[in-house]
C-alpha cells in the first residue's frame, strides 16, 4: 500500500485502545507469539513514566508505533527505545524515520542527550537505517540477549543485538540527518557479511549460525579495542560495518561491564 509521507501524522498514543491497537500491530510486524507481544498496559505505563508512545497515523488508522521508557546508565538518564514497527504494507515509505526524527524532536524538547535501541546486526536494513540515516553509532554487542523467540524474524538464531548509541545533540547527527555524512578517518576497520543473509537464515541455519558467531567475535574484539562502527555500506553482494577509533569511552566502559555480566 502506497501512502505519502505527508499523509502520516505522528503523535502521541493516548488511550487504552490505541495501546491495545499497538499489541496486534506487533504481531503483524515480528510475526511472534501472543505470549511475546508486549500488552496494552506497558504503553500506558511508559507514557506515565516518562517514556514515549509515539503513533503513526494515516487519518485515523494506525500504522505504525514507537515505544521508549527512559533509563540510567551511571548517573546518566536516557531514553531506551524499546520498538518502533512499521505495517509491512508500509514499510519502505519513510514512516519508520518520521517516528524517529518525532521521538528525537520530543527527547531535545525534554533534556535528554542519548537514545539508544537494539537491533539484530543481520538485519542490514535496520543496520543501514540506524547506522547510515540516523548517525546512530555501535560500540556494545550483547549476545542472545533476549533468549529464543518465536519471532520468524529471529530465524531460530541466538538473539544477538547491537546497541545502537543516537547521540542526538551532536554535530555529527545533525549532520548525517541534513544529508551531509562527516568523513571517516584512515583508521578504519571493515567487516563484510553476505546481502543475502536472510535467505541464508531460512534456507541453511547451520551457515548462519556461523557467520553470526564470526560476527560477534570480529566486532566484539574491535569494540574492546575503542573502536566503533559509525557507517555502514551495502552493495549487490555484500554488506559491510565500518569501525573507527572512537573517543569517550569512559562512561561507556563503567556501564557496558554490567551488560557483559548479564548476557547469555
Amino acid at each position: 500500500m502506497n501512502s505519502h509521507p505527508e499523509q502520516i501524522t505522528i503523535r502521541r498514543l493516548m488511550t487504552d485502545d490505541e495501546a491495545r491497537v499497538c499489541m496486534d500491530l506487533q504481531q503483524r510486524v515480528w510475526r511472534s507469539s501472543e505470549l511475546e507481544v508486549v500488552p496494552h498496559h506497558m504503553f500506558v505505563v511508559a507514557h506515565r513514566t516518562g517514556g514515549q508512545v509515539l503513533g503513526a497515523f494515516e487519518q485515523d488508522k494506525i500504522v505504525g508505533f514507537l515505544l521508549a521508557f527512559p533509563g540510567v546508565h551511571e548517573g546518566r538518564i536516557y531514553l531506551h527505545s524499546h520498538m518502533t514497527a512499521v505495517l509491512p504494507e508500509y514499510q519502505g515509505q519513510g514512516i519508520g524515520k518520521k517516528l524517529k526524527l518525532a521521538q528525537r524532536e520530543d527527547a531535545l524538547e525534554r533534556g535528554f542527550d542519548l537514545v539508544e535501541w537494539t537491533f539484530d546486526p543481520l538485519q542490514l536494513g535496520n543496520a543501514n537505517f540506524n547506522i547510515t540515516h540516523l548517525g546512530a553509532i555501535v560500540r556494545e554487542y550483547l549476545p542472545n540477549v533476549y533468549g529464543n523467540t518465536t519471532s520468524q524474524l529471529d530465524a531460530g538464531l541466538p538473539t544477538d543485538r547491537l546497541v545502537a548509541e543516537w547521540w542526538i545533540r551532536k554535530s555529527r547527527v545533525q549532520q548525517i540527518l541534513e544529508g551531509r555524512p562527516p568523513r571517516s578517518t584512515p583508521d578504519v576497520r571493515t567487516i563484510r557479511l553476505p546481502r543475502r543473509i536472510r535467505e541464508i537464515c531460512k534456507t541453511e541455519p547451520g551457515t548462519a549460525r556461523q557467520i553470526q558467531v564470526r560476527l560477534r567475535l570480529e566486532l566484539e574484539l574491535l569494540f574492546n579495542s575503542s573502536f566503533a562502527a559509525t557507517a555502514f555500506e551495502l552493495d549487490a553482494d555484500y554488506a559491510t560495518y565500518i569501525l573507527e577509533p572512537y573517543e569517550n569511552r569512559d562512561d561507556y566502559a563503567a556501564r557496558t561491564s554490567h551488560a557483559s555480566q548479564d548476557t547469555v
